[in-house]
């Protein structure tokens, strides 16, 4: 059966409202046992980003390390790293996960962005920067494509020898009203029909309400789905889960559905070329 790889990103955005209800894990030993519930029903991977003890966004390495010490207690997950976020930390700071040894896969933007009233500032020579840091740590990237233009970056930055084929592509969509990709078919095939032969590629849906888009985009040929609190707390139209592994467990659910079988660890580290 075709695999699909499930990723799950555990924490709220910083300024995010949270449903009556949902439990946003905070602390090393919250996120660590929900990550490992997500990890139980099926999800191969979990997005992290760097957090103090008040879920704030910070460079310092002690938790972001505590918090993933306990999960490889448990499990053989793919830890993805970020040197991304909307946020005052410098250059370097953006991308300090990626000194640590368990990060195997970080995401990478592939460009900058509007985001509702401000700008998601990525740079040229700051790509250039995080890819040289990926390739001093032996980090593969997730490319995170927000628009058009930023799919076509990212084949120039290979011929330039920035970045190594095959490429992973994370498609990032949103409601729509934040100046991002509206999450519809219509865009994921422009998308796609950008992105170059043996290329493999996923999808993230900011602020879904249903799992709509992630089926179509399984249904069009993506081998990696993501959910999570970061992204959203709702798995259909007035429905919010109250953990991370509820929304794991529907999407595993939909994916089996869909004649297809989530990735083991193993599994994924193949597909995204690990190791």
């Amino acid at each position: 059966m075709r695999k699909i790889i499930v990723t799950v990103a555990p924490v709220c955005h910083v300024g995010k409202t949270i449903p009556s209800g949902s439990k946003n894990p905070l602390t090393p030993e919250e996120i660590a046992q929900d990550t490992i519930r997500c990890y139980e029903a099926g999800a191969c991977e979990v997005h992290l980003h760097t957090r103090d003890l008040q879920g704030q966004p910070t460079f310092e390495l002690d938790v972001f390390r505590q918090t993933i010490g306990m999960i490889r207690e448990k499990t053989d997950m793919i830890v993805q790293g970020s040197t991304g976020g909307l946020s005052t930390l410098t250059l370097e700071q953006r991308c300090v996960s990626l000194d640590v040894p368990e990060v195997e896969v970080a995401s990478l933007n592939v460009g900058s962005v509007n985001f509702g009233e401000t700008v998601y500032v990525n740079t040229m020579p700051e790509l250039r920067y995080w890819m040289k840091r990926m390739d001093e740590t032996h980090t593969v990237p997730e490319l995170e494509v927000f628009d058009l233009s930023h799919v076509e970056c990212a084949s120039r930055l290979a011929d330039e020898g920035v970045l190594r084929r095959p490429l992973h592509y994370n498609v990032c969509v949103g409601p729509g009203n934040s100046s991002n990709l509206s999450a519809t078919g219509r865009n994921l095939a422009m998308m796609t029909a950008l992105m170059e032969q043996g290329t493999s590629w996923g999808v993230t849906h900011d602020s879904m309400h249903d799992f709509s888009l992630l089926a179509c985009a399984i249904g069009m040929g993506a081998s990696a789905v993501r959910v999570g609190f970061e992204d959203s707390f709702y798995y259909a139209p007035g429905q919010t889960a109250a953990h991370n592994y509820e929304l794991v467990e529907r999407l595993v659910k939909l994916i089996r559905l869909m004649g297809c079988e989530p990735a083991t660890p193993e599994e994924a580290r193949k597909m995204q070329h690990i190791g």
